[in-house]
């Protein structure tokens, strides 16, 4: 019995594993705000956004890149930054949870694609920032929704040809 509680303690003390994601979005015309693409988890049908392990040899934005072509079928422009983190207890086999922190890269989506790894196994629904705030159980990928929304709110409201820095 002490060993399994010494065990717990090692498991709660480890850093939390690292994941990336990426938020991808499509503008409409006739639009200003972004529509975001949430899809449902495998195992739960929770909403989430595309985001897996780090692959040997691969950044970050690439990984996040290819996980959205593997899970939802979405080719487009990934941007290299993150534009955030957020933080998630992810449910392993066995009923054991790790804490894993993701970072999100957005991509623009410019192809959706009829064939891909895991179609079939997902539902895929596009939405605005607003709606997926609200369909997300993650507080943190909450705030990253709001915040997106707000980057393209700015562009709209800026004159022509003035550029902003702030995300």
């Amino acid at each position: 019995m002490s060993r399994i509680a010494s065990d717990m303690q090692l498991m709660l003390r480890r850093p939390p594993r690292q994941q990336y994601a990426a938020l991808c979005f499509r503008k409409r015309k006739k639009q200003p705000a972004p529509e975001v693409l949430l899809l449902t988890s495998r195992d739960t049908g929770r909403w989430v956004i595309p985001k897996g392990w780090p692959m040997p040899g691969k950044k970050s934005h690439i990984v996040a890149e290819r996980e959205a072509y593997e899970e939802a079928g979405v080719r487009g422009k990934v941007e290299r930054e993150p534009i955030g983190y957020y933080s998630y207890q992810k449910g392993m086999n066995g009923g054991l949870k790790i804490n894993c922190r993701v970072q999100v890269h957005a991509l623009e989506v410019k192809q959706m694609l009829k064939d891909f790894p895991e179609k079939g196994t997902r539902r895929l629904e596009w939405v605005n920032c607003e709606e997926a705030a609200s369909r997300v159980q993650e507080p943190e990928l909450k705030v990253l929704f709001h915040i997106f929304a707000r980057r393209f709110a700015n562009v709209e409201s800026r004159p022509e040809g003035e550029e902003s820095t702030e995300y």
